[in-house]
Formats: structure tokens, sequence, C-alpha cells
């Protein structure tokens, strides 16, 4: 079965993914963490806004695909949601944070991937994360590829192609900020300690977004 997701049954996957993984205490989810996961401000891109009507719609269309449906054994009276991931593509830890940055925030870098996947899988290296993007782009069909480079840009960016073709000429660029201290040593260790402090911030919100959930279920 030929895979293609939308935008919404993409932003749901790769939430259920990220939460499994980042907060496994409080997954499998609700429909109403998952709606929460879906909209969060941080960590996404785009922003999305979907209701629960969009999110259960999505929840649908990604059972079909077998990559997502309600928790088996779940306890308790509230419905609750996992991704099935595994059981589809047997991924690797470092596939699977690298697919599901891909699915949460759009086309990336193989420098930005490293830092936005630090919660789910430390890789070592640059070199590891382009051993999990190998290997993501060489399944068939593939579940990332790589974009043309951009003018002004020195490394390449990768996106998930689970939602099908991607037109590179509908992509917005990516912006590029000249500095005379771009590629020094410098500039790359305040970048990654902006990218850390980003990262906890994220972090935090998620934890305050998970308790007003777990919070609502007992009003």
């Amino acid at each position: 079965m030929d895979i293609i997701l939308n935008a919404a049954e993409a932003r749901v996957l790769g939430a259920l993914i990220e939460k499994d993984i980042t907060t496994p205490d409080y997954y499998p989810l609700s429909l109403n963490a998952l709606v929460n996961a879906c909209n969060q401000k941080n960590n996404r891109d785009p922003v999305m806004n979907l209701d629960e009507n969009a999110v259960r719609d999505a929840l649908n269309g990604l059972q079909e695909f077998r990559l997502a449906g309600p928790a088996s054994g779940a306890d308790g009276r509230v419905t609750k949601y996992e991704h099935r991931l595994q059981e589809v593509y047997n991924l690797s830890r470092g596939e699977t944070a690298v697919l599901c940055v891909l699915l949460l925030r759009g086309p990336q870098t193989p420098g930005e991937l490293r830092g936005r996947t630090e919660r789910m899988h430390l890789f070592e290296d640059l070199e590891a994360v382009q051993a999990s993007l190998q290997k993501l782009t060489q399944r068939e069909p593939p579940l990332a590829v790589m974009l043309p480079r951009q003018p002004g840009t020195k490394e390449s960016r990768y996106a998930h192609s689970l939602s099908g073709e991607i037109d590179v000429s509908q992509m917005p660029m990516q912006s590029v900020a000249a500095s005379p201290l771009s590629g020094s040593g410098d500039n790359e260790r305040v970048a990654h300690l902006e990218e850390q402090v980003a990262e906890l911030r994220r972090e935090v919100g998620d934890l305050k977004q998970m308790f007003e959930s777990f919070r609502k279920q007992f009003e």
C-alpha cells in the first residue's frame, strides 16, 4: 500500500512518535492530549491549529495505513492512541528520531537534525546523522529525500517523503544570515548553545501542556 499522508496526518504521527519517546509516562495519548501536542507553538513548523475533529479524521487515515490507532489494553474510561511505526517499518532509534523531527518541523539539514533530536536520540556526530538519513533514503519506497542545495547554503536539507512527491519550488527559501564569523568554531559553539536553550524551553513547554491535559481528565 502506498502511504501518502496529508499535513494533519503527518503532524499527528509525528506528535505520537515524539511523546512516546520523550514523555513515556503520559503515553499513549488521549484525544485532548494529542490535539495539544499537535498544536504546540514550540518545536513545530508550521504551527497548526487542529481541532478534535481534524485530529480524529487524521487518526482514521493513519489507521487505514496501520500507522496509528487506539491503544490496545489501555485502562481507563478515555480512549488513548498510539503510533505503530515500528510494526510497519522496523526503524532503528536514530532513524525514528530523524523521521519524527522531519514530520514535525519540515526540511532540515543534518546539523539541525542532530540538535533537534537530542531528547529522542543522541547522535555522536554528523556522520551518525548522515548514516540514519541514508538508510531512510535507501528504503523502497524511500522515507526521506535529499533536497537540492539552496543558493548560499553549505548543507543540503532533507525532508520526509511520507506525504508524496515534494515540490521544491513551493518551499520557502531557507534564510541565510551573512556573518563574518560564519563557519568559525566560536559561532558554531554559540549556535549549539542557543539550540540547547531552545530545546530546554520546548521541553518545559511540553511538560506544562502534558500536565494541563492530565489535569483536565479529572475535571
